[in-house]
């Protein structure tokens, strides 16, 4: 359902949120720090996926800690997973193709809120009524 077009126009709606690419993969950043990133599947997630191993574009996205990782992943398997790469990694990768955008417009605020400076954030979410 989202595109990486839509992935771009959130991440890049975000204060101060700069697109990046790096070995050929886009990602976007806050003050140099990654919150949502192109992540294509490599040949040791694969074999770790097996046959459940997804074949569409999937997004990274940063997480404030490893319960709400467990959460994200506990309340959607269709959309959310994980590699053996990313163990102990506050981190999800999302099936972008399964993720509906207001769902997705989410995931980049909260990724972004993760790793945006405190003041930078406090300010974004007065700006929201939050």
């Amino acid at each position: 359902m989202a595109t990486w077009e839509d992935v771009r126009r959130l991440a890049l709606g975000m204060p101060e949120a700069v697109e990046v690419t790096s070995r050929g993969d886009l990602s976007w950043t806050v003050r140099k720090k990654g919150f949502v990133w192109e992540r294509p599947l490599r040949r040791s997630d694969l074999e770790a996926l097996g046959e459940s191993a997804p074949d569409g574009p999937i997004l990274g996205a940063r997480v404030a800690d490893l319960a709400v990782k467990e959460a994200f992943l506990a309340d959607d398997p269709e959309v959310y997973f994980t590699t053996p790469h990313f163990e102990g990694y506050p981190a999800v990768l999302i099936r972008l193709e399964r993720i509906a955008v207001e769902e997705l417009a989410e995931v980049v605020a909260d990724a972004w809120l993760c790793r945006a400076p405190k003041r930078v954030a406090k300010a974004y979410l007065e700006a929201q009524g939050l």
